[in-house]
């Protein structure tokens, strides 16, 4: 019998996927479930992969690469989609994926299966990424191929099978969540108009629930990259865990964004990344104080393709490899401390310091000094002029300026 690897969540599509291959198909499901920090999730998976007819169920602790390869690299860059998405789900597919194939060959598997739908991102990531790492693999995407037109109807499909999903019609929301982030989508939140529910949020609390005094934290860098928490040495897992928490309960790292999808459409989602904002607010922060002008603009501007390549799928792509070679020069002096403050869903600058710090306070005061002749700066301004200059004469002279 042919086998095809299934990357399960323990959700509502993946649950009735599993019958669906083996009624469509005929192949023994093989399902791999990916442990990238959800807690809880996992516990259950075991007992209901198995009663949705898989023959084998994969639970992969992948949390460490997840932190290290993907989560770190994609910091570094300050990579961050339209402005607030911080890529929590995009960076996640390229590792299940990696994981799927691994296996796939392993089983002798002849095909890959997910559970994306063809409207959205992650049948791209997903297939993508089988592409780069095995060709040879077929891939199987039910939602383009089934009768299945709404949750609803797969809901409907579950139940007459006897298979238990966390999803009821009451509450149809579509969640993906690991160690970096929790997005929600679908249900009442399809209309931008509606407010998120106060109760929708799982990570942390709304701004307004946290407490009325601010906690303050600092974290330590070495070559852009988080080792330090308040002084002491913190695994990278840990790390996202406690600040996680720490952010959650001060209402830090909600975005609520309609963004543009690769396949065409706009779609509305609700992002939690407390762990996540506060990473970044303190990374750029410190790259502030560090890096030059000319390169801190430049990689301001790679930051925007680097985002747009990894939300389109590319991670395993000649180019973001590219962009990772050129971030990682960027990142030799980026170390040092930051001071945050973290007060009802705002994550604020307390104090930063560096080593290799190109702030010089001898230059930039505003007092008496020695080091700055201030009548260098009337030469310069004329010659940073002179085109503008040049420019107005020609259109007096020509008459184009009256």
């Amino acid at each position: 019998m042919k086998k095809v690897v299934l990357a399960y969540s323990g959700g509502l599509d993946t649950s009735i996927i599993i019958p669906w291959l083996k009624e469509t198909y005929g192949y023994e499901v093989i399902a791999m479930a990916a442990d990238l920090g959800q807690g809880e999730e996992l516990a259950p998976l075991q007992e209901k992969a198995t009663k949705s007819g898989a023959s084998k169920l994969y639970i992969e602790d992948l949390r460490e690469e997840f932190v290290t390869e993907f989560i770190f690299q994609t910091l570094k860059a300050g990579a961050v989609y339209e402005g607030d998405y911080l890529l929590g789900t995009s960076f996640a597919r390229p590792l299940i994926a990696r994981r799927l194939v691994e296996i796939a060959e392993k089983e002798g598997a002849v095909a890959i299966a997910h559970g994306a739908t063809g409207k959205g991102n992650d049948q791209v990531r997903f297939e993508l990424s089988v592409k780069a790492l095995n060709p040879d693999l077929e891939i199987i995407a039910p939602w383009r191929i089934w009768d299945l037109k709404s949750r609803e109807d797969c809901i409907d499909y579950a139940e007459a099978r006897g298979i238990p999903v966390p999803v009821t019609k009451d509450r149809p929301y579509s969640m993906d969540r690991n160690l970096w982030h929790l997005s929600h989508e679908g249900g009442d939140l399809e209309d931008p108009w509606n407010e998120p529910k106060r109760d929708l949020y799982l990570l942390g609390v709304s701004p307004e629930d946290a407490p009325d005094e601010a906690t303050y934290l600092e974290l330590g860098f070495e070559q852009g990259i988080p080792t330090l928490l308040n002084g002491e040495k913190i695994a990278p897992v840990a790390l996202l865990e406690t600040l996680n928490e720490l952010g959650g309960k001060n209402g830090i790292g909600i975005v609520d964004m309609v963004e543009n999808r690769l396949v065409g459409m706009k779609s509305r989602g609700v992002y939690e990344t407390p762990g996540g904002t506060i990473l970044y607010t303190a990374h750029k922060a410190l790259e502030h104080l560090t890096l030059d002008r000319l390169t801190l603009h430049y990689k301001e501007q790679i930051a925007l393709k680097y985002a747009e390549v990894v939300y389109d799928g590319l991670w395993y792509s000649p180019l973001r490899e590219g962009l990772d070679a050129f971030v990682n020069v960027t990142q030799k002096n980026v170390t040092g401390t930051v001071r945050l403050k973290l007060y009802k869903g705002n994550c604020s600058l307390a104090g930063v310091k560096s080593p290799y710090s190109l702030y010089n306070e001898a230059y930039a005061t505003f007092g008496e000094d020695g080091v700055y002749d201030q009548k260098d700066a009337g030469g310069f301004i004329n010659l940073f002029g002179l085109p503008l200059k040049v420019r107005a004469l020609m259109e007096k002279q020509s008459g184009l300026r009256k």
